[in-house]
């Protein structure tokens, strides 16, 4: 395999998607496990229960990320809300901590565990329409079925770009992607969930405000199992363009001053666009996209970073679902370790020190460092109180990646995929996504949640006081 090539085409299909990360498919799990004939532990009718070395029990246990094994003694494949209820009175009754997959792409294996028991929502994932601008989604619903079943209404929630993720991780962690400076975040449209709770009981937030509040940003396998979410769904926009520049054998101080031009132009780009800063080695890249007709309003950034790389692609303007699917991500296990790299305000926050984080990068085959723009409609008064998710006031967010083809290279990418984001450490980043978590986060409990954990300690206590449900960076029992 060609790293350089596969990381190109990566970034041309997918600099969104988080590589588009894909258990091989919900469905074909289903398909496959009905198809077996296998002995099972037991079958109740709501739930199937795998132990290790039974047939169907590897196709469930594996994830995308090829650097991550984790084995459970017990899966609990559940197929409805009772058989979620079922599974988790099973692993309090036989004291196995719990995990909880709906689709399986926590970046550091957070939806698995070792020697106790995964709740596998995979077959929990149908979309309902409540009404014209409600629908109710299984957790498990990737984003590409999800955009299937309501673009041809005109509807859209700002749910990411990657295609492959579950609706359901994705939300209760916060969600931003394309189009959440347009319309807030995924979970800012989230108006209900129903869950099974750490002592097994079935749990609807209309009867308890807070527990909607901590599932808008801080639900992720925290409190219990999500089996069913209601979102309000926004008239989607009809069209989108996309407006791609490179630079090509870039050195640290071309890509450090191109970054700071870039922070700039971004700060001033109206909530219809979206803009991405991926440095890739030596090369970098940057994407900008827009669904206004007009491009008035962008100009000013399309001729200031034009200036500066050396090529720039204008795409045409397509239909909005036939944009999103250009981000829609590669599909198959591949070696990666992505993580939050810190959130900032301005340039400023990270100008004396981000050019020796832009060394190793650019010295690194198979290493990204990507910025985003958030900022726009996310940044709102009412969707801050009404949420766990605490970082708002950054506008900007970004992210480190690395990949590799061999288990031989994990080691020296790791270490320094370690030295990156110690610089970051060092020098006072204290913020980061929820979404993209680093196991080497010691004080991640401030750095996700930041002044909104006690709270979320308090909710941990009523509805999972045993912390039955638990992961190696989940929310402590107060």
């Amino acid at each position: 395999m060609n790293t350089r090539m596969d990381r190109k085409k990566f970034l041309q299909l997918a600099v969104l998607s988080n590589l588009g990360l894909l258990l091989p498919s919900q469905k074909v799990a289903a398909t496959t496990i009905n198809a077996l004939s296998f002995t099972q532990t037991f079958n109740t009718g709501n739930v199937t229960y795998f132990k290790k070395g039974e047939e169907g029990y590897e196709k469930l246990r594996k994830g995308f990320n090829k650097r991550i094994n984790k084995y459970p003694q017990v899966i609990a494949l559940c197929y409805n809300t009772d058989g979620v209820a079922e599974a988790m009175q099973y692993a309090i009754k036989n004291q196995l901590p719990v995990a909880i997959k709906s689709g399986g792409h926590c970046m550091e294996g957070f939806s698995c565990n070792n020697d106790g028991m995964v709740i596998n929502l995979s077959l929990l994932n149908d979309v309902k329409w409540v009404s014209k601008s409600i629908i109710k989604v299984g957790p498990a619903c990737i984003l590409s079925a999800l955009y299937n079943a309501i673009l041809p209404k005109g509807k859209i929630l700002p749910g990411g770009s990657c295609g492959s993720v579950g609706i359901g991780g994705l939300s209760l962690g916060g969600g931003y992607g394309l189009l959440s400076r347009q319309y807030g975040l995924a979970c800012d449209s989230l108006l209900e969930v129903t869950m099974v709770d750490g002592k097994g009981n079935i749990i609807n937030s209309a009867v308890d405000d807070d527990l909607l509040w901590a599932c808008k940003g801080g639900g992720n396998g925290n409190f219990g199992a999500i089996t069913e979410m209601k979102f309000k769904v926004h008239k989607a926009p009809a069209l989108m363009k996309s407006f791609r520049f490179r630079a090509f054998k870039v050195n640290t101080g071309r890509a450090k001053d191109i970054l700071k031009k870039w922070f700039e132009l971004s700060d001033n780009l109206p909530p219809t666009s979206f803009s991405a800063y991926v440095l890739n080695g030596k090369t970098l890249y940057i994407l900008l996209t827009s669904t206004e007709k007009n491009i008035a309003g962008i100009k000013f950034f399309i001729d200031g970073i034009s200036a500066l790389v050396d090529k720039t692609v204008v795409g045409k303007a397509l239909p909005i679902a036939t944009a999103l699917k250009a981000y829609y991500g590669i599909q198959h296990p591949v070696y990666f370790k992505n993580a939050s790299a810190g959130l900032y305000k301005k340039f400023e926050d990270i100008e004396s020190y981000i050019a020796d984080v832009m060394d190793i990068v650019t010295n690194t085959p198979g290493m990204i460092y990507q910025v985003n723009t958030l900022g726009g409609n996310i940044i709102n008064n009412q969707f801050e109180k009404a949420s766990a998710f605490p970082h708002r006031s950054y506008p900007y967010f970004s992210e480190l990646q690395t990949y590799w083809d061999n288990e031989k290279q994990m080691p020296g990418l790791l270490n320094k995929f370690k030295d990156v984001q110690d610089i970051f450490i060092k020098n006072g980043i204290n913020v980061q996504y929820r979404n993209y978590p680093d196991i080497n986060f010691n004080n991640y409990n401030t750095l996700y949640y930041g002044n909104s954990y006690t709270k979320l300690q308090q909710i941990k206590n009523k509805y999972d006081p045993d912390n039955i449900i638990s992961h190696e960076q989940s929310i402590k029992n107060a």
